[in-house]
């Protein structure tokens, strides 16, 4: 407990990565109604602010600014409850960046965040293979960011093999629209049977996102944002949607396409991170 009662009153701050889906091979469907897949996480130097304050009030309470999410429905708080004890209990504030329903990895991120910065505040003695399974429980890709690396990521998206990427920028937008991944899981237009390929294969460009032709079908506008993008460099979906990206050399390269960007849509620029910024303040 001495951790908590030395960081009290003092909020810690802590960058919650988003992150990118380079491709996204879907290998076939299990018997839990999971999907088999092939991934690599890119993680980004952009993303949401939490900000924490460990107590003794044994209690629990997430303020995300602008939206109002029932306890149950909250990645954060549930997070935190999975870790929560006796008179443990922390206020959580949050500043949303990351759209919800973008493929970007937002409420899986914050998840991580939480499960990491509250370990470390409360003094808690879990191990990270015993941190990773309890992410696990609450989605397929809280993981890859409590590991806190970008990642090569097989099996249901749990199974990783870091990698280290050379630097690149990217230009994310965001399209009107909410995907339901859901739905698109579910689609029967879906490619489910994308053979396995080594590591290698990505870097000669032989990959794509199996779930990118189906969005494009229901979603009208992120295809006219795919097409957009395209005329820039190779655009692509992440995850399920429905941001979509291309990458860049430099960051002058990725702003001068910003720039140009229809104000129907809204988009940034952000650097690929081999380590996740959350890991570097709990050092």
């Amino acid at each position: 407990m001495e951790n908590l009662h030395k960081l009290m009153s003092t909020p810690l701050i802590a960058i919650s990565p988003a992150k990118l889906n380079l491709f996204l091979h879907i290998n076939g469907r299990r018997e839990d109604g999971y999907h088999n897949l092939q991934t690599l996480f890119q993680l980004l130097n952009w993303g949401d602010t939490l900000s924490f304050i460990a107590n003794d009030s044994g209690k629990i309470s997430v303020d995300i600014k602008g939206l109002d999410i029932p306890n149950e429905q909250n990645l954060i708080w549930r997070a935190a409850s999975k870790l929560q004890s006796g008179s443990l209990g922390a206020h959580i504030t949050v500043i949303k960046h990351i759209p919800t329903g973008g493929g970007l990895g937002g409420g899986s991120s914050n998840a991580a965040t939480t499960l990491l910065v509250l370990r470390h505040l409360w003094g808690l003695p879990f191990e990270r293979d015993e941190l990773l399974s309890i992410g696990a429980e609450l989605g397929a890709d809280v993981p890859v960011f409590i590991a806190g690396r970008t990642a090569w990521a097989e099996g249901i998206g749990d199974v990783l093999t870091p990698l280290e990427l050379p630097p690149r920028w990217f230009v994310i937008i965001r399209p009107n629209c909410h995907v339901s991944t859901e739905k698109i899981f579910s689609s029967r237009q879906l490619t489910r049977d994308t053979a396995p390929i080594k590591i290698a294969a990505f870097f000669t460009g032989s990959t794509r996102n199996d779930c990118q032709a189906v969005v494009r079908d229901i979603y009208p506008e992120v295809d006219n944002a795919l097409k957009w993008l395209n005329n820039f460099g190779r655009a692509i979906l992440t995850g399920t949607g429905a941001c979509v990206f291309a990458s860049f050399n430099t960051k002058a390269e990725a702003d001068a396409v910003l720039q140009q960007l229809p104000k129907k849509w809204t988009g940034f620029t952000a650097q690929g991170l081999n380590e996740s910024p959350t890991h570097s303040v709990l050092v």
